[in-house]
């Protein structure tokens, strides 16, 4: 069966969810958004599969804020598709920091993701993190 229209609400607030999340340094949110033995890949900080893993992910991206910085995770033309209980969406990301009165773009680049329905609820259980050029992300 198709993704229905709920579907697709559901799994466009699951992506505004992660951003807020990683954003706001709400680690317990942003742990929600995954699969517990979902996964995520980025060149810029490295690989985390699992809840426990993805927690000390969110951790760090907490500490941003905390010391200081602000991330801010731009994301456009997501594109679904999938079936029932699975599905796969893509978009275009842009992810700015702000430090000290000061903002720059860290890089453009894409989230190729893949999801699934646990519990009710639409997750991700892989998500990639491809990005136009290399950098790394260190914590300030």
């Amino acid at each position: 069966m198709p993704l229905s229209t709920d579907d697709r609400c559901q799994i466009q607030d699951l992506f505004a969810r992660y951003m807020w999340s990683i954003d706001m340094g709400d680690v317990d949110a942003l742990v929600s958004c995954f699969a517990p033995d979902g996964s995520l890949e980025s060149p810029a900080v490295g690989a985390y599969t699992g809840h426990e893993s993805i927690r000390n992910f969110a951790t760090r991206f907490a500490r941003f804020r905390q010391n200081g910085s602000q991330l801010r995770h731009m994301i456009s033309n997501l594109l679904i598709e999938g079936e029932s209980e699975r599905a796969s969406a893509r978009c275009h990301l842009c992810v700015y920091l702000t430090r000290d009165g000061a903002s720059r773009l860290l890089g453009p680049g894409q989230y190729n993701c893949h999801l699934r329905k646990h519990e009710g609820r639409w997750v991700f259980e892989k998500r990639v993190v491809v990005m136009d050029h290399d950098y790394e992300l260190k914590e300030i």
